[in-house]
């Protein structure tokens, strides 16, 4: 018998100055078997960061050929093509050419370095992507902050989103290793 996903509940409400973004999402988050808690909280922390009317989580681990998050447009375009941790540079090209822009948020310290450094030179061709780290300290702070059922409060400001809930808060600031404007 296969294992299902378990489901997680998160109302999410969003101060984003740096966008002049503010809203309240109320988010259902499918957390894959394989998938860690720290993974899924990096999902939402991404949602947070790239906030939109249209933004939605997908899949995931569960379609190859979906991304973590997406925004498409009303023609089915895809506009914004998010994803979690370190896909293989074949995913990362196939997903520039397929969207608008493409975003990966890695978060596993110092393996994602080794990571991106193996990876970095055979991705020069992709205009439209942008790599950002969040410190592997910070990603695995996220895990006091899961529950079935959450609330968070996510304020941003200067690139730092701070987030909260009952169980405590976290500080996160991502590091960007690769900005898709300075190509």
């Amino acid at each position: 018998m296969a294992l299902r996903a378990t489901i997680h509940k998160a109302d999410l409400h969003l101060a984003d100055s740096d966008r002049h973004y503010y809203g309240s999402h109320s988010l259902t988050i499918a957390k894959h078997p394989s998938e860690t808690e720290e993974r899924m909280m990096v999902r939402i922390i991404a949602f947070a960061l790239q906030a939109h009317e249209d933004l939605a989580f997908t899949k995931g681990l569960s379609d190859t050929d979906e991304p973590d998050l997406w925004i498409k447009d009303l023609t089915d375009s895809i506009k914004l093509w998010i994803e979690i941790g370190q896909p293989d540079e074949r995913r990362i090209l196939k997903a520039c050419g397929r969207s608008d822009q493409v975003i990966v948020y890695c978060y596993g310290g110092h393996t994602s370095k080794i990571w991106w450094d193996g990876i970095a030179n055979k991705l020069t061709r992709a205009k439209n992507l942008q790599v950002l780290s969040i410190p592997a300290e910070q990603a695995h702070e996220l895990n006091k902050l899961v529950e079935r059922s959450m609330v968070l409060h996510v304020n941003i400001q200067d690139g730092e989103a701070y987030v909260s809930s009952d169980q405590g808060q976290v500080t996160i600031t991502p590091e960007i290793w690769r900005n898709h404007q300075t190509q």
